[in-house]
């Protein structure tokens, strides 16, 4: 490997709720995890951090999202190229926590209109 780190996904057996609800507590990354859900609907290959994320929003407070919900196990984030492309991990959280995430997102929804 060179010198790059390389990124941990972790199980989400080993995730708390409390650490996902964290994670989508902030307007930011939620912002981000609904543009993951969308692009995941449409059956894409994932979005780069610069399109998942709120325009305007700056490259360090992106990265420090993006770390805390590759933290939290609510995205995986692989390299391809010079981009990096991230996912929602919409089937291994319905399993861990059926229907919170489409609560979160319809609530997140109805709330802001």
């Amino acid at each position: 490997m060179s010198g790059m780190a390389r990124l941990l996904h972790p199980r989400l057996d080993d995730v708390p709720l409390e650490a996902v609800l964290h994670a989508l507590s902030d307007p930011g990354r939620l912002a981000i995890v609904r543009r993951l859900h969308d692009c995941d609907v449409a059956k894409a290959d994932g979005l780069a951090c610069a399109v998942a994320a709120p325009e305007g929003m700056p490259k360090a407070t992106m990265s420090n999202h993006f770390g805390v919900l590759r933290a939290a196990g609510l995205i995986r984030s692989e390299k391809a190229g010079v981009r990096m492309v991230n996912r929602l991990r919409t089937e291994e959280l319905a399993a861990r926590f059926p229907g919170l995430l489409d609560a979160v997102l319809a609530a997140a929804s109805s709330a802001t209109r």
